[in-house]
């Protein structure tokens, strides 16, 4: 007799195959040669037919470059956030490019420097820092150096932070921090039972010293 759950299990699994193999624009022949099934038991995996192993499923996620988490959630690949279009990247482009500008100027006026003097420190025409600042021209990334150098600012605090590139750039660092942590720190972290330390870490972390100072004092007479 067939096991209900198994079956209604199996045609979740499918459609969350098939979910990310589109999302990916994978065609159904690429995704079997890549986990080494015939393209007629892959199309019967996302149908629901039949389903595939853990080592197949393992290598499909690795093929799609996506997390395994996505065939044990309620979250399907189409449903986060779009890829940029063309016409996203130029608009994301131009807004960037006047908001650069603004921060130029910002810094400009921050290090009391005029218009002239940066011109004959970088050796960049007048005009052509005038447009940088009101965004109507993009400096390109050295000459953005050159600039930033002369005021004793740093590039990276022209990064973007809040948009997309930004928030991407932000969560590969966070996961480039973590790869970094000792192996048994990583573990920790991941575990769930371990979650309410790295809150209390986290409320001890925003404490002043004295306030730090204060509450070991506490813990002190408590265990003395």
């Amino acid at each position: 007799m067939t096991n209900p759950q198994i079956t209604i299990r199996e045609k979740k699994l499918g459609l969350l195959i098939r979910d990310a193999r589109t999302a990916e624009r994978r065609s159904i022949k690429e995704c079997a040669d890549a986990i080494g099934v015939k393209s007629g038991i892959f199309r019967a995996y996302e149908e629901g037919r039949r389903s595939p192993s853990l080592p197949e499923l393992e290598a499909l996620v690795f093929f799609l470059k996506i997390p395994i988490s996505r065939f044990w959630g309620n979250e399907t690949v189409s449903d986060a956030p779009e890829p940029l279009t063309h016409e996203d990247i130029t608009r994301l482009i131009a807004l960037r490019q006047r908001m650069v500008g603004a921060l130029l100027r910002q810094e400009r006026t921050n290090a009391n420097m005029s218009i002239r003097h940066l011109s004959s420190e970088t050796g960049i025409p007048q005009s052509r820092l005038k447009a940088y600042e009101l965004g109507e021209r993009s400096a390109t990334v050295p000459e953005l150096e050159s600039i930033l150098a002369v005021m004793g600012s740093r590039i990276e605090t022209f990064f973007d932070q809040s948009g997309p590139v930004g928030e991407w750039m932000t969560s590969q660092q966070a996961m480039q921090k973590f790869m970094e942590l000792p192996e048994e720190l990583q573990e920790f972290v991941c575990q769930p039972v371990n979650r309410p330390y790295l809150e209390l870490a986290m409320k001890l972390s925003s404490m002043s010293r004295d306030k730090l100072r204060s509450v070991a004092e506490g813990l002190l007479d408590i265990t003395l």
